[in-house]
């Protein structure tokens, strides 16, 4: 299973949030139900502990910035291949451009059905490129306001488990969320070693 179709199923929950706490189904790229059941933890695919000041749940306030951009559909068996082929093509128009990124890449998920999901693979930059992207790239702003950071330690595996305790701890408040989730990793998902993944998730919320 691909890594990030723990993260888009969880997007899908965003929907629903509104009208009231749910929980989430298993990792399956299905739109869920108000009475579908928590899946089982993975005993295989546990998350590693939390070390101390990791955020879960704290308020946050994410700033306004500049972002340049991919945005695309793709279905959950070539999602990750299409994301990290996008964080390349951004790099690579940075590089020529002489910018570096302002902040980690993340991935603004914005819609999820049966088939995929779509998104916004960005990269943060302190200001615009002077030479405005052609073709697939564009540049805008980020997501900005109030928000709940939680922070995923270990594989991408033992995602959905923490996906489970951030949709418990969203129902336990009884919070609502809008209708997109983003990713920021702290650590380049295909470089770090499996177990030492840290991604600090972002809950927009009304």
């Amino acid at each position: 299973m691909s890594p990030f179709q723990f993260t888009s199923v969880v997007l899908a929950l965003a929907c629903v949030l509104a009208a009231g706490p749910v929980a989430a189904q298993a990792p399956v790229p299905a739109k869920p139900g108000a009475n579908d059941q928590m899946p089982a933890p993975n005993a295989k695919s546990s998350p590693s502990p939390l070390q101390p000041g990791d955020a879960f749940g704290e308020q946050v306030t994410l700033p306004e910035r500049t972002i340049v951009y991919m945005k695309g559909h793709t279905n959950w068996d070539t999602a990750f291949d299409t994301l990290v082929d996008a964080f390349k093509s951004l790099q690579e128009y940075l590089d020529k451009q002489d910018v570096k990124p302002a902040g980690p890449a993340i991935t603004i998920y914005t819609q999820t059905d049966d088939t995929g999901f779509s998104y916004q693979a960005a990269l943060p930059v302190a200001q615009a490129p002077k030479d405005p992207p052609k073709g697939d790239i564009s540049i805008g702003p980020a997501p900005s306001g109030k928000a709940l950071k939680f922070v995923h330690r270990g594989s991408y595996d033992a995602m959905d488990s923490t996906y489970e305790a951030i949709t418990n701890y969203l129902d336990d408040k009884q919070l609502e969320a809008k209708d997109l989730f983003i990713e920021e990793y702290a650590t380049d998902p295909v470089k770090t070693a499996p177990d030492k993944l840290v991604v600090n998730v972002f809950v927009p919320v009304k």
